[in-house]
């Protein structure tokens, strides 16, 4: 698994058993931290507790005994060092609002959630310090990267970016959660690592779209490559270095999720592009394809922000205006010819 590089013997709440949140169990109990692991759902608390596998993601691994699943998120964050949220963007605000009176100041608020809140058009960390800053201002880090679960639990090379606004709190991350299989670089730019996070889930449907119409890798290359400048226009928007998004929170992150079989968002795409219909697709899967409720706010900020995010307005469309696959490809290949 790799000789680790951490002190080890932190505290560590994860509030979310998902494929990511239970790869950073097994991470983090690697690392020789105790873990508490928060699951929504009893059978999943009880399966780990059991069995040692988590019943419903990533089950083919056994999980190290330093991990402990509950269902009470005061017993997940009570005493934490690190609290690591990993649900979707959509429930964070409701988990957030069950843990605010039980978080300690002190404690390491990191979000491992990639999106945008639908309707406030707020990042994570605008979120957390929405629902926090009443009892105290949040130590806060944002966890991103190109990162497939399986791949991280199997123990495979990985790279990820820990941002916040102070450094003594990314290094303390970057510290306590890498080894020599699971790289963390550290990052001042908040605001460019959670859009870049955000944004590649929009842009991966699109990939998704034009494989599952049958076009190449030129058409795949041609919306990542787009994509990426679509990606940054938003992000400098917000304040964002264009620096950031060419690294690993950005580009890396992007590359991956628009290419890998693992990828949730992309999968949806070639669904998509075959002709299914979104309930269908989605009804299928336990997964949460985060892209498909961050397009909307992707677009809505767009709109806010008066810019042209030309491949997010055709994914809008596609999902929320039930424009054809073909024609929504169509679309953007029939944009009036410009410079680069």
């Amino acid at each position: 698994m790799g000789k680790t590089e951490s002190s080890g013997g932190k505290r560590i709440g994860i509030i979310g058993a998902g494929s990511w949140g239970t790869a950073l169990a097994i991470i983090a109990a690697r690392n020789r931290h105790h873990v508490t692991l928060w699951a929504r759902e009893e059978d999943v608390a009880r399966g780990i507790q059991q069995t040692r596998k988590n019943p419903f993601y990533l089950s083919q691994f056994e999980l190290p005994d330093a991990i402990h699943a509950t269902t009470s998120l005061a017993e997940a964050v009570a005493g934490t060092d690190f609290a690591i949220i990993v649900v979707p963007s959509h429930a964070m605000r409701e988990v957030l609002a069950g843990v605010r009176h039980l978080l300690e100041p002190t404690t390491l608020v990191i979000s491992a959630t990639k999106g945008v809140e639908n309707g406030s058009l707020m990042r994570m960390s605008e979120l957390i310090v929405d629902v926090l800053k009443e009892r105290f201002e949040p130590r806060f880090v944002a966890l991103s990267g190109p990162s497939f679960a399986l791949e991280v639990a199997k123990g495979y090379p990985t790279a990820l970016v820990a941002a916040s606004t102070l450094p003594e709190w990314r290094e303390t991350v970057q510290r306590e959660l890498s080894s020599n299989l699971f790289r963390i670089y550290t990052n001042s730019d908040v605001a460019g690592v959670e859009l870049g996070g955000a944004v590649k889930n929009v842009v991966a449907i699109a990939s998704g779209v034009v494989n599952g119409l049958g076009f190449g890798m030129n058409s795949v290359a041609a919306i990542i490559t787009r994509g990426l400048a679509e990606m940054t226009r938003l992000a400098l928007s917000q304040g964002a270095r264009p620096e950031t998004l060419a690294g690993l929170a950005g580009l890396g992150d992007l590359v991956l999720t628009c290419t890998g079989e693992l990828s949730r968002n992309r999968r949806v795409g070639v669904e998509l592009g075959r002709g299914r219909k979104l309930p269908e697709i989605l009804s299928q899967t336990r997964e949460v394809a985060e892209g498909v409720k961050t397009t909307r706010a992707i677009y809505e900020l767009g709109k806010r922000m008066n810019l042209d995010l030309p491949i997010t307005a055709s994914i809008y469309a596609l999902l929320y205006e039930d424009k054809p696959a073909l024609e929504s490809a169509n679309e953007l290949m029939e944009r009036p010819l410009k410079k680069e």
